[in-house]
């Protein structure tokens, strides 16, 4: 396969991921962070580089904040623009916890047919 479709699969898998990624980011720490602030930590935790674009996450930031399922509020800053600081909320958190299985049992689904200890056993989906 070429790297164009490559990267096209993994937009279309980063599509549905986003969300659940920003809600657990915020979840974990229970305390505001601004969009920036935000980005750098996913970076963080893939050694420096995001699998997110920046301009993926402000977007939908502002769509699970319309739903609810964070808070937001705007802080000037000295160096700066004014940031706009997400908080997750009880909705959120409850939304994170079911999705939190949603996506294990995909998960779990996905590596059956794809884990090679899986399909070296014979007990793949194939056989």
């Amino acid at each position: 396969m070429d790297d164009s479709s490559d990267k096209k699969f993994q937009k279309d898998l980063n599509g549905g991921l986003v969300g659940l990624v920003l809600l657990a980011a915020l979840g974990e720490r229970g305390e505001d962070l601004y969009g920036y602030e935000i980005a750098k930590r996913l970076a963080g935790a893939n050694e420096g580089v995001s699998i997110f674009k920046e301009g993926t996450i402000y977007p939908v930031l502002r769509a699970l904040s319309a739903g609810g399922l964070l808070t937001s509020r705007i802080v000037p800053s000295y160096a700066g623009p004014p940031r706009r600081y997400y908080r997750i909320t009880e909705q959120g958190r409850a939304v994170l916890a079911e999705r939190k299985l949603i996506w294990t049992a995909t998960r779990n689904f996905v590596d059956r047919f794809t884990e090679t200890e899986t399909q070296a056993s014979g007990i793949g989906p194939l056989s």
